[in-house]
């Protein structure tokens, strides 16, 4: 009780001390202000040291006009554009300084992904693979990320990111293997199909869970921070994921932490099959931005040229400045959600088809390398059908490959297995063996 009546004594003195201190700050203001201002100057600056006391980090103006801030009369985030639908720049001075080999390079990349998860939907469908989500009229904001990356920076995807990491190298063959769970996938079948990882490459495997990864993306930044070491991590989600409470948890953490972090949000319209304005009010993604001190922009997501100059521009900001930057991509899903989705269920094929020939990433950078020199028909009919060769035959060599002994899914867990794992393992195994005819050896060996 003495203690506890000793500490509240303590607290009541500097209690007493700062309101003298206060008070003081108060006299001196006024004094100063009478002897060379108006008495509304007086009234004024001890309006705005009163306010300050409360809240330092505020900066607005000390106001007698009532006004409530009605946010559909604000100036709505313009969206920034270099190319248009038909592949025209409006500002040559926007044009990335990058060669027409590697525009060539990004382009081919664009196109084999796009492949790509052509050819997997369909082997989902014939019951090939268990699961696939396709990225079909989101392909640039893969590859104008990754552009404007450095190599060693972390990435943090969620699950329609597989361009950026095709981009760093990982090839059909990581991808197909990944999607059979195969003995050579790098999880060895214990993870779902498409959600992939690469620690070489600075991918985080992705999680199924929406917003996980963004969190723990403002960890790993702020360990950059610590470690200076002139690299930064993005973090890629969805509209949807947006809605998440880890998403305004970690966008507060980043803005109060200041650190080395883009947020880059694909709003392609839906969260699954909810629409946006079913699912937010307000001016987009983007406007949550400013409201938690971040850096933002908003850019065409199917305009490659300004996804690559907002992203290498917010590396910038991120890297030199130790802040955080929001992108936010808008763009459509044109495909299902995944393969367990059909989105004809509430939205018009109408509605797909006129937008996906209107303003489909792939055509609209086609368009741009016609005309720029770089490409041509020939060189699109040839690629088309190497890329396709070159899916079908990764898919047929992974397709052949076994899969991973089921004793994997208990060895994967630790560095060294513990005794429960072990009597686990055991006891699977011997249900196995008394199984025998439900369990083919060629499935799991």
């Amino acid at each position: 009780m003495l203690r506890s009546y000793r500490n509240f004594q303590i607290v009541q003195n500097i209690y007493k001390s700062c309101t003298y201190q206060i008070g003081k700050r108060y006299q001196s203001v006024a004094a100063a202000a009478a002897a060379s201002s108006p008495q509304s100057n007086v009234v004024s600056e001890l309006n705005q040291t009163k306010f300050s006391i409360y809240s330092s980090h505020i900066k607005g103006d000390i106001t007698n006009k009532l006004e409530i801030i009605r946010p559909e009369k604000q100036s709505l985030i313009p969206i920034y554009q270099v190319l248009d639908a038909e592949g025209n720049v409006k500002d040559e001075t926007h044009i990335p300084d990058l060669s027409d080999e590697h525009l060539i390079k990004i382009y081919k990349d664009m196109v084999l992904l796009n492949v790509m998860d052509f050819t997997l939907y369909e082997s989902q469908r014939q019951e090939r693979i268990s699961f696939y989500m396709t990225s079909f009229g989101e392909e640039a904001t893969h590859f104008g990320t990754a552009a404007a990356l450095n190599p060693k920076d972390l990435v943090y995807a969620q699950y329609r990111e597989s361009g950026v990491l095709m981009y760093r190298g990982f090839t059909l063959h990581d991808f197909i293997n990944q999607c059979f769970g195969n003995i050579n996938s790098p999880c060895k079948g214990i993870q779902m199909p498409i959600h992939y990882g690469s620690k070489e490459l600075n991918f985080v495997t992705i999680s199924s869970t929406m917003a996980t990864q963004m969190p723990q993306a403002v960890g790993s930044a702020y360990t950059y921070k610590q470690a200076q070491n002139g690299l930064c991590v993005i973090c890629y989600f969805g509209d949807g994921t947006a809605s998440e409470g880890d998403a305004h948890a970690a966008f507060n953490f980043a803005a109060t932490l200041e650190v080395p972090i883009i947020f880059f949000c694909r709003n392609n319209g839906y969260a699954i099959s909810t629409p946006s304005v079913d699912q937010y009010r307000g001016d987009g993604i983007a406007s949550r931005g400013a409201g938690y001190g971040m850096a933002t922009i908003r850019v065409d997501g199917n305009d490659l040229f300004a996804v690559y100059n907002a992203t290498k521009a917010a590396r910038e900001l991120a890297v030199n400045e130790m802040r955080p930057v929001l992108i936010e991509a808008m763009t459509l899903r044109v495909g299902h959600h995944s393969t367990s989705d059909d989105s004809s269920a509430y939205r018009s094929n109408n509605e797909i088809s006129s937008y996906d020939q209107k303003h489909n990433p792939i055509i609209r950078f086609r368009k741009y390398m016609y005309k720029r020199g770089c490409w041509n028909e020939e060189k699109e009919k040839n690629w088309r059908e190497t890329s396709s060769g070159m899916v079908k035959k990764a898919l047929m060599d992974c397709e052949n490959i076994k899969r991973a002994p089921i004793s994997t899914m208990f060895e994967n867990i630790y560095d060294k297995m513990d005794s429960n794992l072990n009597r686990q393992m055991k006891e699977m195994n011997e249900h196995i063996r008394q199984n025998s005819d439900h369990y083919p050896l060629s499935r799991h060996q």
